[in-house]
This record gives structure tokens, C-alpha cells and sequence, in this order.
């Protein structure tokens, strides 16, 4: 395949939170080499096909072939360099904002490993890449198309991520969960709602809240959901199916089924238990006042 580059450089950058600078592909000439130098946002390559070497300044260069990704962080002096023999052709994207680090913090890259090896999910990678090129242009809708398909780029290496976030974060990441269901547990709510409201994978989302509570995030939800089912089954007069409607839960016999693993009785029995409490409560409190 003869030498060939495709690529978009943004010259506006309206979005903050996160931005395409320039994306593109490219069959490169052999021994074609960029560097050493920075650049001033992020940087990713998946190589198509072919192999050649990437280096951080100071550190041992790491072959690259087909099918394996790299990262080149801001302001990090870096080199990289087609083979001679078999130069590679790859696609990359630009970006950076104020959502990018976080970002890529959830993903398996690191300043200490900016390259992944091999990734089973790499067509996928490409395919949103080359998206990403087709909704370049100069207008501002354009801007805005292509960082929404730039986030669903990112969001493939998040979903694919291996590492577990750190206690710290895990911690902001469950306390995010927790508003999320405070606020929402009465509609029809899945863990890949909260998930995706957290910025986390379905299973980074369970790591995190086994490392901070040790249960799961559905665990979590269905006991919230019953303890607020018993509020409403002690305080007012709604029928089990309607208590069961107002904490997200759509079928009653499901509920019920839910209620009793979780407090060990039916939904009417803890009603009528909690009546027998209040009437000897009141009864007590009448005895003492004669």
C-alpha cells in the first residue's frame, strides 16, 4: 500500500470539557519518525497494520504492531517511529479538556504504560475514529459532533478496562452512586443508569462498591428501596402495590418477593406488625398518663 494521510486539524476549540483537536489516518513512509518533541493535549494512535517503535524521553523504546494502541500525554516528550521494513498505518485522534484526564484515569493507560497491547476491541476503536474524521468541518455543530462521538471512543476503552479506580475515587464514585439512587430510586432504575451517570463501567461500578461497602450497587438499590418501602408501609395508607410503585418497583409480586429476602416478612405483615407496635406505644403512653 503506497504512502497515504488523511486528517482534520480543528482550528477553533469551543468546548471545554472535552475537545477535538485533530483527527486523521495515515500509511506511513518507512522509517518515518515524529519527535522528539510534545504535544499540548492527548493523543491517540491504534496501528492498522504494520510496526514501529514508541518512546517516552528516557525510557527504553516498546515495539508496536497491529492491533496495539498508544498514548502520548501533554507537554511529554516522545518519539515515534515507523519501521523500515514494515512501517505501520494507523489512525489517531487529538483531544484534551477538563474531562479528558478524568477520563482516561478510568481507562488501562497510565503515564507509566501509555501503550495496550493487542486489544480485542480495536475494530471498534478504529471504526469511531474514522467517525470522528467524517463529522470534522468548520461550523460549530460540527465541533459538537465530534467530541459526542469522541466520548463514545473513550468510552470503549472505560468499558474494556481492567484496573480497579483507587480507594479515593472509588469512594467519590459510590457517594455519586448513592445521590444518584437517593434521587431517582422510584423510577424504573437499572445499574446501567447509575453506571453511566457515574462515568464507569457496569463492572467498575461493582469493584467500587465492593471495595467501599461490600455489596453490590444492586444490593445497594434493592435495600434502599425496601427501607423506604417500610417508611411508606408504617407512615401511610397506601396499598402494597402502590408502595411498591412509588420505590421503583413495577411488578408487586416481584416486590413482595424482594421484601421478604430483605426483612425476612411480607410487605402486609411488616404493616401490620409496625400497627401493633404503634398500639401498644399508644397504649403505654395512655397508662401513663393516668
Amino acid at each position: 500500500m503506497e504512502r497515504y494521510k488523511n486528517a482534520y486539524k480543528s482550528d477553533g476549540r469551543e468546548l471545554i470539557s472535552l475537545s477535538v483537536y485533530n483527527v486523521g489516518s495515515e500509511k506511513c513512509d518507512s522509517s518515518y519518525q515524529w519527535g522528539p518533541g510534545i504535544r499540548d493535549h492527548y493523543l491517540i494512535h491504534y496501528i492498522i497494520s504494520g510496526k514501529g517503535n514508541y518512546r517516552v524521553a528516557g525510557g527504553p523504546p516498546h515495539e508496536l504492531n497491529a492491533g496495539d494502541v498508544f498514548l502520548v500525554y501533554p507537554n511529554t516528550e516522545v518519539i515515534y517511529q515507523a519501521d523500515s521494513q514494515d512501517p505501520w498505518e494507523y489512525v489517531w485522534v487529538g483531544f484534551n479538556g477538563t474531562d479528558a484526564a478524568t477520563i482516561l484515569g478510568a481507562t488501562d493507560f497510565s503515564p507509566e504504560q501509555p501503550y495496550l497491547h493487542r486489544v480485542p476491541y480495536g475494530e471498534s476503536v478504529k471504526r469511531q475514529i474514522l467517525h470522528i474524521y467524517e463529522a470534522s468541518g468548520t461550523h460549530f455543530e460540527n465541533a459538537v459532533e465530534m467530541t459526542g462521538r469522541l466520548y463514545t471512543t473513550l468510552a470503549i476503552f472505560m468499558q474494556e478496562a481492567s484496573k480497579q479506580p483507587f480507594s479515593s475515587s472509588a469512594k467519590e464514585y459510590v457517594q455519586k452512586a448513592i445521590d444518584f439512587i437517593t434521587a431517582n430510586y422510584s423510577y424504573p432504575l437499572t445499574i446501567e443508569d447509575i453506571a453511566a451517570f457515574v462515568g464507569l463501567s457496569r463492572s467498575q461500578l461493582f469493584r467500587s462498591f465492593q471495595t467501599v461497602l461490600e455489596i453490590s450497587p444492586k444490593e445497594y438499590l434493592t435495600e434502599f428501596r425496601i427501607k423506604r418501602a417500610c417508611q411508606l408501609l408504617e407512615g401511610t395508607s397506601l396499598t402494597v402495590t402502590a408502595v411498591a410503585n412509588s420505590v421503583g418497583f413495577e411488578n408487586s409480586l416481584y416486590f413482595s418477593k424482594a421484601f421478604h429476602k430483605v426483612t425476612g416478612t411480607s410487605p402486609s405483615n411488616h404493616r401490620k406488625k409496625a400497627l401493633n407496635r404503634k398500639s401498644f406505644v399508644q397504649m403505654n403512653e395512655a397508662s401513663n398518663l393516668i
